[in-house]
């Protein structure tokens, strides 16, 4: 389990609580008279900051409500549209220490909860138990969020079930311990559907949610990709070489087909789809080979299954009106 954190050392978090507040207004630019929680100091868990990161509204406001209010919020959409990250740059404008799981098939009931481990005590090989990440993350202010949380397996979602009551204490068998979840500890889910399994094709893997647990999530909140302008906006900020008037209309293009693979992606015409980050790739690879047409290939066609690329060569087309070039050479890096 790729988790960054020193479980066995269990290091003391600088605050206990949150202990200023913030605006959201100032610290977020939404229209809200709301005061947010938050830290003075960070520590090594609190996720860095993007200050060019677009917040959308609904979901944002959702997100704060989950750490002001002990709130337990999922998020779904379609992949690509930020959901972890948007978790995660509220967090970091918090202070507050975030962990994402990624509850893929490999993530077990013990990759959790934890297990016994033979280790070395005065020369002497002993049965101690080490902690998972769960027991771990409830006994401290961080904010868990399990990313494609309907992808994971049975064993798993029950150990979940247990910390979703506010109070939800969690039993270590084991142990013979009940551990009760830290006052600030918050939990936060991301998921391609709600609950329901994959009811058009386009998620494989991922299974229906008992409704026992669904019920259990205070808040569900929708997040769809960005509007146009504003990925536009996005796009630019990142990369200041594009703000020329060619850049500009080169970026707005780069949307516009980002957008055509969405649409396609939705109505199953297609099974890869162009994320905000991928067109910031597309943009930065175009400048590093001074060829966008090769670029588009490098960064997004080569990623497509060979039978859809003429229908996403089609897109490149009515994008920016030229044919995409079968293959490419003498590219040089500038």
């Amino acid at each position: 389990m790729n988790v960054q954190t020193s479980m066995d050392a269990s290091p003391a978090f600088p605050l206990d609580k949150p202990d200023i507040t913030v605006s959201v207004r100032d610290t977020f630019g939404l229209d809200s008279d709301m005061q947010a929680p938050a830290f003075s100091v960070a520590d090594e868990h609190v996720p860095d900051m993007d200050t060019t990161y677009r917040f959308d509204h609904d979901t944002t406001m959702a997100i704060l409500a989950g750490f002001a209010y002990n709130r337990r919020v999922m998020i779904q959409g379609y992949h690509g549209t930020g959901k972890s990250t948007h978790v995660e740059q509220v967090a970091a404008r918090l202070n507050w220490p975030c962990i994402r799981i990624n509850l893929d098939s490999h993530i077990s009931r013990i990759d959790l909860v934890g297990k016994d481990a033979i280790v070395l005590r005065d020369g002497k090989q002993v049965t101690e138990f080490r902690e998972g990440i769960l027991p771990w993350a409830i006994q401290h202010p961080t904010a868990l969020v399990f990313d494609e949380y309907d992808a994971g397996r049975p064993d798993v979602m029950f150990v979940i079930q247990r910390i979703l009551e506010v109070e939800g204490k969690l039993t270590l068998l084991d142990q013979n311990r009940v551990m009760r979840p830290h006052s600030h500890f918050r939990l936060f889910s991301t998921t391609n559907t709600v609950g329901l399994g994959d009811t058009t094709g386009l998620y494989h893997g991922t299974q229906q949610i008992n409704q026992g647990q669904m019920d259990r999530w205070n808040i569900v909140t929708t997040l769809n990709y960005l509007e146009t302008e504003a990925e536009e906006a996005i796009v630019l900020s990142k990369l200041p070489a594009y703000n020329t008037e060619q850049g500009q209309a080169d970026v707005r293009n780069m949307v516009e087909l980002a957008n055509l693979t969405r649409a396609g992606f939705m109505a199953g015409d297609i099974s890869t789809v162009m994320s905000p980050r991928t067109v910031i790739t597309w943009a930065e690879n175009a400048s590093i080979f001074a060829d966008r047409a090769f670029s588009f290939r490098v960064t997004f066609l080569n990623k497509c299954d060979e039978h859809e690329r003429p229908l996403i060569a089609e897109y490149y087309q009515r994008c920016f009106g030229e044919d995409l070039p079968e293959s490419i050479g003498n590219i040089a890096i500038t």
